[in-house]
């Protein structure tokens, strides 16, 4: 069952800024209904929520560690309550590691598993029913370039996003029949606060090794996740989409 825009409810993970904050105002300046999600960031998902409200959208903020399925339940209790279950999962929560392989500790691994694999597994499942019940949905999984191409020294990210595109592919023939979509959205390099380590000379070098000669902004990123997201993309699935401005290809 196709919704209009107004009945519409997208949850966007890892909402407070950056991809997450952009997709979050992306779908309400359409007029959805916009949950989102945050871990720790108040302050940051509430001024999501604001620029979300001046839109005129209907707005909820939530807070869980996607790693957890006791609190992501009683998120979902929330959301309940409210009316807002989401026809549109955008799984965007994720963490990213830098460093030589041989330096990695077991914790530092499981935390990127965790927060970038198991979080997208556990939202998933949580609302794929109400999707498959209704026979409409969209699920979108923010992924990375790395995860197609891989990264010197980014080895555990990369990993981690390549079961994200595993996923997605998967997932995509099991749900198809039941008329819901699954993508993925793997960019390049994004001006956000991920690449707060890279200093001035780094961003330069990449900068430069890009075709376009710039990195990419949020609203880029979250105008094809919008794009991915419309009813008129029912025949897009199972495919993972790299905007990275002709950098990999």
């Amino acid at each position: 069952m196709i919704k209009s825009f107004a009945d519409t409810t997208v949850l966007v993970t890892g909402a407070s800024r950056g991809i997450g904050a952009a997709i979050a105002q992306r779908f309400a300046s359409v007029g959805m209904k916009v949950v989102i999600h945050y871990l720790n960031s108040h302050e940051s998902a509430n001024e999501t929520a604001r620029a979300c409200l001046n839109y005129g959208a209907q707005v909820l903020t939530v807070t869980a560690d996607v790693r957890s399925r006791e609190q992501l339940l009683r998120m979902k209790e929330k959301m309940e309550k409210h009316g807002m279950i989401p026809d549109i999962v955008v799984n965007n929560a994720g963490v990213a590691h830098y460093g030589m392989l041989q330096d990695v500790s077991e914790q530092e691994w499981e935390r990127v598993m965790d927060v970038n694999l198991k979080g997208m597994f556990l939202c998933t499942q949580l609302f794929m029913d109400s999707m498959v019940r209704q026979k409409y949905g969209r699920i979108i999984n923010v992924s990375s370039v790395w995860g197609l191409s891989g990264a010197s020294c980014e080895v555990v990210y990369s990993t981690a996003k390549g079961g994200v595109n595993a996923f997605t592919k998967a997932l995509a023939k099991e749900l198809a029949p039941s008329g819901v979509t699954v993508n993925a959205v793997a960019p390049g390099v994004v001006e956000t606060s991920m690449n707060a380590n890279l200093n001035s000379a780094e961003k330069e070098a990449l900068q430069n090794d890009i075709p376009a000669g710039r990195f990419a902004h949020p609203d880029e990123i979250a105008s094809l996740v919008y794009f991915i997201a419309l009813p008129e993309s029912g025949y897009i699935t199972g495919q993972i989409i790299s905007p990275n401005g002709g950098w990999h290809t």
